[in-house]
């Protein structure tokens, strides 16, 4: 009788393995398992070593058959590297040799900094005109194979003469999981630098707000299991990360450093929504240069929101040439209780301090 019940009780965990089912516990699932893979990257590239290095970089996101891409801004280095058209003609074609879709959101290197000399001293609302009319002109993504997606219709950010729409702001959906963009910058988000733009901030800081919660009630509505948020800027979130980020009270989210704060009421509404929300969400950004995933975001009490991860791409390093043209696989359940895991994919050929053998 025991020899049975031991087979008995066997055949039945592989049953729930193979099934996805808990077995004991709260009956949640937790699966090792993953419907779909997407691509993160970004912060790249920033010398003539990455761009030569992009082709094994695209190579491998190819390989690995991914949903789609996104990238989370800054096509180029912040000084000392014009800010022409020839750049993003350079970046159509990067994202033009993606196979399946490609979705992009701009960094502050594309436009806001464009305005320093070393860059050309461009006006940066024209380089972002220029960027929504290039890159953003249809209602579909890049890559060979563009998808469909919503596109922000108001409110209205800032042009060159005119207030217009935000349409590198945009939404889509895979597989029951909410995906969005938001033109979020570094920089202070255009409140500092060479020629900081107030005004340009406040319509676009209402319009990221806007649609941050117009995405959280489209999730909702279609009972979405995660969000995913990807923008630009690294927004600082505690006192800790004194080298790569603004600093900032958790609790109340105030910048407690000498710069003027450009993601208080956007990180304030980002809280506010991941709480309502109760299920996984993720905020993607580049910007700070250091790849890591971590959880943190803290409630006005202190208490670490357990369903809110943060995930920063690889990029930069220019002066270790390929050493960070990497990227990051996502890979994707729907059906799990954390719905994303995340594992860094360091590039063979792009290898430096210990290479590929």
């Amino acid at each position: 009788m025991r020899r049975r019940l031991t087979i008995a009780v066997a055949v039945l965990g592989i049953a729930a393995f193979a099934t996805g089912l808990a077995v004991g516990g709260n009956g949640e699932s937790n699966k090792k398992t993953f419907e779909y893979a997407i691509g993160l990257w970004g912060d790249l590239p920033y010398s003539d070593a990455q761009e030569a290095a992009l082709p094994a970089l695209i190579a491998d996101m190819n390989s690995a058959q991914l949903a789609f891409t996104v990238h989370d801004g800054d096509l180029k280095a912040g000084s000392n590297s014009p800010c022409d058209n020839a750049l993003y003609v350079r970046a159509q074609g990067w994202f033009a040799s993606l196979e399946g879709a490609a979705m992009f959101t701009p960094g502050d290197n594309d436009w806001t900094d464009c305005d320093r000399p070393s860059n050309g001293g461009f006006n940066s609302r024209e380089r972002l005109d220029h960027e929504r009319a290039f890159f953003f002109s249809t209602a579909s993504s890049l890559g060979t194979r563009p998808m469909p997606q919503e596109v922000q219709s108001t409110p209205d950010c800032l042009g060159v003469n005119r207030p217009m729409p935000c349409v590198e702001n945009r939404r889509w959906t895979v597989k029951g999981v909410t995906y969005a963009t938001v033109n979020v910058q570094g920089s202070c988000n255009n409140l500092c630098d060479m020629t900081p733009d107030s005004a340009e901030y406040a319509a676009r800081n209402a319009a990221d707000i806007a649609w941050l919660q117009q995405t959280f009630a489209a999730a909702k509505a279609s009972d979405s299991a995660a969000v995913m948020i990807i923008g630009q800027a690294d927004p600082g979130f505690d006192k800790s990360d004194v080298l790569r980020s603004p600093l900032r009270d958790p609790a109340t989210l105030v910048e407690t450093d000498a710069n003027p704060d450009g993601y208080h009421d956007f990180l304030t509404a980002l809280r506010s929504l991941t709480i309502d929300f109760r299920r996984p969400v993720v905020y993607v950004h580049g910007d700070s240069h250091y790849f890591r995933v971590d959880k943190p975001l803290l409630d006005e009490q202190g208490r670490r929101l357990e369903n809110f991860t943060r995930v920063e791409t690889f990029g930069d390093n220019a002066p270790n040439g390929t050493n960070d043209v990497q990227w990051v696989k996502a890979l994707v359940d729907p059906h799990s209780r954390d719905v994303f895991a995340f594992q860094p994919q360091i590039v063979p050929a792009n290898r430096v301090a210990v290479p590929a053998s």
